[in-house]
């Protein structure tokens, strides 16, 4: 195990050697090493008294620092600054051009070579699709402009970070007003990349609806509803330096490989499915503990050889409903499989139908946040591409089905869309109500009496939507994407004066902004080319009152860890000087020496009753094994 923390040092040029003097150092030392020798080797001669003070002369002329009128600067000139060293202790910035200039292009190329417009006003005849790419000194940068480029701002240096060419980089502006100019023409780019539109007001208010006025325009945004929903004053914030104590490993186990989920239990134990069947764990204060026991997935009745990518827990964590991939590299499927736990046998394989004709489902969920606890559960939802609905395990005669008809679930309620919605995922509130993420990038809010109409649907922000959670209260949503978490507050006040959800009723025109959560730009690289985040989730409470403290994601080999409530804190140190949605940057990283399939908070109901602010442990589970890891109750 390990932590991390990525560093951020202010560049100043008087601590940053150029990139040919880095590459060259090593080269350097050697060359000074012989020249020394052949100086202890000759009659020990000193240098001329007319050298001596030529060279005191410029020591005095350096220390007035002395500003002369520099030659006229390039257009879009800038300082390129690249980060060497990753997250050692060696790790500095290194001057890459100590003069450069950036340009924005629009191309057809996916590599930025085939220009058909600029910035600056020239055009040439666009054909077929093109995209803004960001160029900074000739080809030694040459990005896409989109949210892979991971751009964080740094208002007060004049500087903005990126990750570029299998590398970090910073560009430093000579004035206040050509980074402000940047950083907006960047944003206006991105959009336009994402939307296909060039950005306006009128484009972004087609794109984000009337509604939605603080998404298109967060420096206009109503915040009200964040200021509201935060929880009592924390203490002052510690230094981010001090982050890598919180961490605790409590266990670490071998995990028999191949894993492909987990499913944590509230009660006595909990579960990884692999390979060869499902582990049990037991569940303890201080994390899961390994029981040696495994249900085979060929006890009972003849199981698919495919090993399931989803297990869900039912009937107070007695059954577990596995769903496997009908086709290799998609999640859709026809049918699940109940396994009864307790005598470790597939009881039934369950058919997907509607009106008589099969159907599939790419995702299954429980009815509520707690219902899994629930010894009678017999219902849970499903989810497809254009489908949204309840499945119930009881016959609807009566009538036990006989186990070797393959049963058919009963559709007791849901909506079959005619086109358009790619869902994606979805996950329930502690009351039934449902939220659903699309391809499109928006997240759908439905009550939990109604499937058919959404109470509110948030705009996308350009990148699908791959996973969502929700708070207990419903107050809460976080989305992920591949490339940040998107946390949405649904709290709105009606026309009566009382706070409801985006749940139960129309939000109207004051939604809040969303907040991101990001990685570094350093982190970011760190984690590796391909790597995603993928399943984001809240902390863990199936309790009225109780909330959730902390979020936490995967992306590679990191599960990272933010503080849910400074994020909430909309005078975070982060949010300072930010242009656009307001980003955090601030959070805990937990290293695994191989990539990690889930992250995931324990019931609230394990958490140290001995911390100030307890947190029950977090599961890490890798494809060889399995982590427990304590966090103390002081701040990220």
């Amino acid at each position: 195990m390990g932590t991390s923390q990525s560093r951020e040092d202010r560049i100043t040029d008087s601590d940053t050697e150029s990139d040919s003097d880095y590459y060259q150092e090593e080269e350097e030392e050697d060359d000074d090493d012989q020249k020394k020798k052949k100086q202890g080797s000759s009659s020990g001669s000193k240098p001329s008294s007319d050298s001596s003070s030529i060279l005191e002369i410029e020591k005095k002329l350096s220390a007035l620092k002395l500003k002369y009128p520099s030659p006229s600067s390039p257009p879009n000139a800038v300082k390129l600054y690249r980060h060497i060293g990753g997250n050692t202790p060696k790790a500095k910035w290194i001057t890459a051009e100590k003069l450069t200039s950036y340009k924005f292009v629009k191309t057809t190329s996916s590599e930025g070579d085939d220009v058909v417009d600029y910035d600056d006003g020239e055009e040439t005849n666009e054909k077929g699709e093109s995209f803004w790419f960001l160029g900074v000194g000739g080809s030694k940068v040459r990005a896409r402009v989109s949210t892979d480029m991971q751009l964080k701002m740094f208002a007060d240096q004049r500087r903005v970070d990126f990750v570029s060419n299998n590398g970090v980089w910073a560009l430093k502006f000579l004035s206040d007003e050509e980074y402000r100019r940047f950083v907006t023409r960047f944003q206006d780019y991105l959009f336009e990349n994402v939307f296909m539109v060039k950005a306006s007001e009128e484009s972004k208010m087609k794109v984000y609806g009337k509604d939605f006025i603080g998404w298109a325009n967060p420096e206009a945004a109503d915040d009200s509803m964040w200021e509201d929903a935060e929880g009592p004053p924390e203490e002052e914030e510690e230094e981010v330096n001090e982050i890598d104590k919180d961490l605790t490993e409590e266990f670490e186990e071998v995990a028999n490989g191949g894993v492909q989920s987990l499913a944590l239990g509230a009660l006595e134990n909990s579960f990884l499915v692999n390979d060869s069947g499902v582990q049990v764990y037991r569940n303890m204060d201080r994390g899961i503990h390994g029981k040696g026991v495994c249900v085979r997935f060929d006890g009972g009745r003849a199981a698919s050889q495919t090993t399931p990518n989803k297990a869900l827990l039912m009937r107070a964590e007695t059954n577990m409903m596995l769903m496997s991939p009908a086709k290799q590299g998609k999640p859709n499927t026809s049918g699940v499989k109940q396994l009864d736990i307790e005598s470790g046998k597939i009881v039934t394989e369950w058919k997907f139908e509607k009106d008589g004709t099969e159907i599939t489902m790419r995702d299954i969920t429980n009815d509520t946040k707690g219902s899994q606890l629930d010894p009678s559960e017999s219902t849970f939802l499903g989810l497809d591409d254009n489908r949204l609905c309840q499945w119930d395990m009881r016959d609807k005669r009566g009538i036990v089905q006989n186990i070797g008809s393959s049963p058919v679930l009963e559709w007791t309620q849901g909506h079959q869309f005619s086109r358009g919605t790619n869902f994606q995922c979805f996950a329930s509130t502690g009351d039934g109500s449902i939220v659903v993420g699309s391809r499109d990038g928006k997240i759908r809010l439905y009550s939990k009496t109604s499937m058919r109409m959404a109470k509110t649907a948030f705009p996308g922000l350009g990148s699908p939507v791959t996973h969502v959670d929700v708070s207990y209260d419903g107050k809460w949503i976080l989305g992920t994407t591949d490339t940040y978490l998107v946390l949405i507050c649904t709290l709105f006040t009606d026309k009566d004066g009382r706070t409801k959800t985006g749940f139960s009723g129309r939000m109207g025109n004051k939604i809040p902004a969303p907040r991101l959560l990001k990685l570094t730009p350093l982190d970011s690289h760190l984690a590796g080319k391909d790597n995603k985040f993928h399943g984001a989730h809240f902390s863990w409470v199936t309790e009225s009152g109780k909330q959730e403290r902390h979020i936490v994601a995967t992306v590679g080999k990191f599960s990272v860890i933010w503080d849910l409530e400074r994020v909430k804190n909309s005078a975070h140190e982060c949010y300072r000087n930010q242009q656009g949605l307001k980003s955090c940057y601030c959070y805990k990283i937990l290293l695994k020496d191989e990539s990690i399939v889930e992250s995931r908070f324990m019931h609230d109901r394990f958490s140290f009753s001995g911390n100030k602010s307890p947190e029950a442990p977090l599961v890490v589970a890798t494809p060889q094994k399995v982590s427990s890891i304590s966090l103390s109750g002081r701040r990220l």
